[in-house]
C-alpha cells in the first residue's frame, strides 16, 4: 500500500511519482462514479467569513450584495476589522454579526458553536486547510480563497474530508470567471478553437512593494520566499486553462517538470529600499525569481505555466489557449480563427468577439456593474458559490480541482530541487476523472 506520505519518496525513487492516495493500493480498481458532488438546497445561506483584511473585505462587500446570504459572524485576528464590518452592516439594517476575534484559532470556537453552512476564508495561505478542515467537521462547506493548498498532504487531508463529511470544499479561483477568460472557456466548448493542444498561463506581477510591506501581505507573503523555491501561486493562471482542458472531466494533468532561476530580485530591493539597521536586510531569500513550470495532460497537450514576482515588470497571466482552428491570448487581448477572422494571419481584436461569443455570465449589467474586486469577476464568483448552494447544484469548482490546481505548486518545488526531473501528478478523483462529464456554459 503507498501511503500519501510517501509520495515524494517514491518521485525521488522511480522519477515519475506514483501518487496513490491514502487507502489505494497499487492495482486496486478505484470507485467510478463520478466526482461531481450535490448537496441539499439552503434557501438562506449562513456565513462565517474568517479574515476581514483587503480581499475579505472585498468577498464580503460582495456577499452582502446577493439575495439569501447571511453574514453570521465575522473573524479576525484584528477585533478592530470585525467592529468595523459589523457597524457597516448594522447600518444596512441587517442583524450583527458574531465577534470572534481571540487569536488566531478562534475560527475553531466559531466553528464549534455556531449553526453556519459555509466558512468562507481570506486568510494567509498558512491558514486556508486549517479552516477549511475546522469548518468541515462541524458540518459546514468550507470556501478558501487560492491556493486551496500548499502541500500534497494539504490537498489529500481537503480532498478526504470532504468526501468523509460530504460537504463542498471550494477554492475562489476569481481568475475562472474573468471576462476573457470565459469568452476563451465559450469559444472551446463551441468548438470555434477545434481541438485544443497548447496553453500558456501563469502569474507575472511585480510584488516587491508588498511583499516588504509592513502590514497586509507583507506580513506573511515574503516569508514563503525564505523556505520555498517553486511555482508558488499556480491556480490564477491553471484555473481557467484545466476547466478549458477538462481536467478532472475526462481529462487529468499528468506529469510537470519545472526550473527557476537564480533568487535575484528580493535581494535587490532589500539592499536599496531597507535602512541598514532593518531586521529584514538579515533575510535570506531562495525563492527563484522567475519558474517555468510544463505540465502534460492525459490527452498529450502540454501546459506552459509561469510565476514571476520579484521583478519589475507589468502585472500579466499570460494567457493563451491554442487549439487546432483557433487560438485566445491575454496581455494584449486578442483572437485569431483561421478562416473567421476578418484577415489571414493577423489578430482580431477582442471586442468584435465578446459581441458576438461573450459567455452568458458576462451579459449581466449586474456584473458588468460590480464595483468590487478586479473589474466583477470577484462579485461573479461570489454569486456563483451562493446560486449553486441555494439550487443545490455542483459548484463549478470542486475539492478534486482546487487540489489538482494547487498540488502544482509542492510538485513544482519538488522537482526544481531534484534537477527539474518529471514528477506524476496525483489523481485526487482516484480514476472517476474518466466518468465525470465537462463542466458545462451555464447560463447568468
Amino acid at each position: 500500500m503507498t501511503d500519501r506520505r510517501d509520495f515524494l519518496k517514491t518521485a525521488a525513487a522511480a522519477g515519475l511519482a506514483a501518487g496513490l492516495p491514502l487507502g489505494a493500493a497499487a492495482g486496486e480498481d478505484p470507485p467510478q462514479e463520478p466526482t461531481l458532488f450535490r448537496a441539499p438546497p439552503i434557501d438562506r445561506v449562513r456565513i462565517g467569513f474568517v479574515g476581514v483584511g483587503g480581499q475579505g473585505s472585498g468577498h464580503v462587500e460582495n456577499l452582502l450584495t446577493l439575495d439569501g446570504v447571511e453574514i453570521a459572524a465575522l473573524c479576525d485576528i484584528v477585533p478592530e476589522k470585525v467592529a468595523a464590518w459589523q457597524k457597516k452592516i448594522r447600518e444596512l439594517g441587517r442583524p450583527e454579526p458574531a465577534a470572534y476575534t481571540r487569536g488566531p484559532r478562534d475560527f475553531e470556537r466559531m466553528c464549534a458553536e455556531l449553526d453556519l453552512d459555509l466558512v468562507f476564508n481570506a486568510t494567509p495561505w498558512e491558514w486556508h486547510v486549517p479552516i477549511s478542515l475546522a469548518a468541515m467537521r462541524h458540518g459546514k462547506h468550507a470556501a478558501s480563497e487560492v491556493p486551496l493548498a500548499y502541500t500534497v498532504d494539504d490537498c489529500w487531508a481537503l480532498v478526504e474530508a470532504a468526501e468523509k463529511y460530504r460537504k463542498h470544499c471550494v477554492m475562489m479561483e476569481n481568475c475562472c470567471y474573468d471576462r476573457l477568460e470565459l469568452l476563451a472557456f465559450h469559444l472551446a466548448r463551441k468548438g470555434v478553437l477545434g481541438e485544443l493542444l497548447h496553453a500558456e498561463c501563469g502569474y507575472n506581477h511585480d510584488l516587491r512593494a508588498i511583499k516588504f510591506s509592513t502590514d497586509g501581505e507583507g506580513l506573511w507573503r515574503r516569508a514563503h520566499a525564505t523556505k520555498r523555491n517553486g511555482n508558488l501561486y499556480t491556480t490564477h493562471g491553471l484555473g481557467p486553462v484545466a476547466q478549458a482542458m477538462n481536467i478532472n472531466r475526462g481529462n487529468q494533468f499528468d506529469y510537470l517538470v519545472s526550473l527557476s532561476t537564480p533568487s535575484r530580485g528580493l535581494q535587490l530591493y532589500q539592499a536599496e529600499h531597507l535602512p541598514a539597521d532593518d531586521p529584514r536586510r538579515r533575510e535570506r531569500y531562495v525563492l527563484g525569481d522567475v519558474n517555468l513550470s510544463l505540465i502534460r495532460t492525459a490527452q498529450g497537450q502540454t501546459i506552459y505555466l509561469t510565476h514571476d514576482t520579484n521583478l519589475p515588470r507589468p502585472y500579466s497571466r499570460k494567457y493563451t489557449l491554442q487549439g487546432t482552428r483557433g487560438i485566445v491570448e491575454g496581455y494584449p487581448r486578442r483572437v485569431y480563427v483561421e478562416g473567421v477572422s476578418k484577415a489571414e494571419h493577423r489578430w482580431d481584436p477582442v471586442e468584435p468577439w465578446f459581441e458576438s461569443h461573450d459567455h452568458p455570465f458576462w451579459k449581466s449589467e449586474k456584473v458588468r456593474q460590480a464595483g468590487v474586486g478586479h473589474g466583477g469577476m470577484d462579485w461573479l464568483e461570489d454569486w456563483r458559490l451562493i446560486n449553486c448552494l441555494r439550487e443545490g447544484q455542483p459548484t463549478d469548482q470542486n475539492v478534486y480541482d482546487g487540489a489538482a490546481w494547487s498540488v502544482v505548486g509542492p510538485l513544482s518545488e519538488w522537482s526544481v530541487a531534484n534537477g527539474s526531473r518529471p514528477v506524476k501528478v496525483p489523481d485526487f478523483t482516484r480514476g472517476r476523472w474518466k466518468n465525470t462529464p465537462p463542466l458545462g456554459v451555464v447560463e447568468a
